[in-house]
């Protein structure tokens, strides 16, 4: 899916998932970030999983399979907003809190969802967020029960995950309830259904 090097001189930043495993891969997705530095020949891929030590480089091939699930990418950046994007969730990356040998929750987190999520709210300007049925996104983590974004377009209410809303321009207006999301999309329209996911239009 992904060259070795479209572009060795550009940059690249990759939000990518697929369908989890056994029953969960009904409802959700796995999702992962994945970078290639300006000049570099290679990606490299980060991802929480839920054994040993929960944040992963490179364990996997930058768009390798889960669970034999065939990933796409959810969101995408190139050039120069790709290498500010790129510095931004690095910095992110180094201050997570949660990369200790079981700290992983797989329900309501934190969790691999909750992680990407965790980036995309800490790097606000990429105008991302993951699709509705990456459950364990709306796991704020940290005691929080609220997050604004630093520009105050997008507000997220989040009971541990149990419950919440979230609306604004990232996030459009959703409903979470035992991290099933229902809503919809304003920056990027869509209609947002548990387990199906983003449909967009």
């Amino acid at each position: 899916m992904l060259p070795t090097a479209s572009n060795a001189e550009e940059a690249v930043v990759h939000v990518m998932a697929a369908r989890t495993g056994r029953w969960k891969g009904a409802l959700s997705v796995h999702s992962w970030l994945v970078v290639k530095q300006k000049g570099a020949d290679r990606y490299t891929r980060y991802d929480v999983v839920g054994w040993g030590t929960p944040v992963r480089v490179n364990a996997y091939a930058a768009d390798a399979r889960w669970y034999s699930n065939e990933p796409e990418i959810i969101h995408t950046a190139r050039g120069g907003r790709a290498e500010k994007l790129i510095l931004a969730f690095e910095r992110a990356i180094f201050a997570y809190q949660y990369g200790e040998r079981g700290d992983y929750v797989i329900w309501p987190g934190p969790n691999s969802n909750s992680f990407i999520a965790y980036l995309l709210d800490q790097v606000p300007e990429s105008g991302w967020v993951l699709p509705a049925n990456a459950v364990g996104r709306n796991w704020l983590g940290n005691g929080e029960w609220v997050r604004i974004d630093p520009n105050w377009r997008n507000i997220q209410v989040s009971l541990n995950g149990y419950a919440g809303i979230a609306m604004g321009a990232r996030h459009g207006f959703e409903i979470n309830f035992l991290g099933l999301v229902a809503g919809f999309g304003i920056s990027k329209p869509a209609i947002k259904l548990p387990g199906f996911g983003d449909l967009t239009f």
